[in-house]
């Protein structure tokens, strides 16, 4: 599940960087389906940072990688 999550997340880092920020996958459990991650860059301090990661980020990795329920900033 951990290496379906990052291929995932390179999928999605494009659009962040193209925006100066960037995701670093920080954890994944897979008993719990909590994945964690860190907003780098621009996307660490932005207002619209709850909604890329709601939105985007935990959207697509609940569409893509089985056994994902939701994805915490850290």
């Amino acid at each position: 599940m951990k290496k379906q999550v990052e291929e995932t997340l390179n999928q999605i880092r494009p659009t962040l960087q193209a925006d100066g920020g960037n995701v670093e996958l920080v954890d994944v459990d897979e008993k719990t389906g909590v994945v964690k991650v860190k907003l780098q860059g621009a996307c660490s301090h932005c207002p619209m940072a709850e909604m890329t990661l709601r939105g985007g980020i935990e959207r697509v990795l609940k569409e893509k990688v089985k056994g994902v329920k939701v994805v915490e900033a850290v």
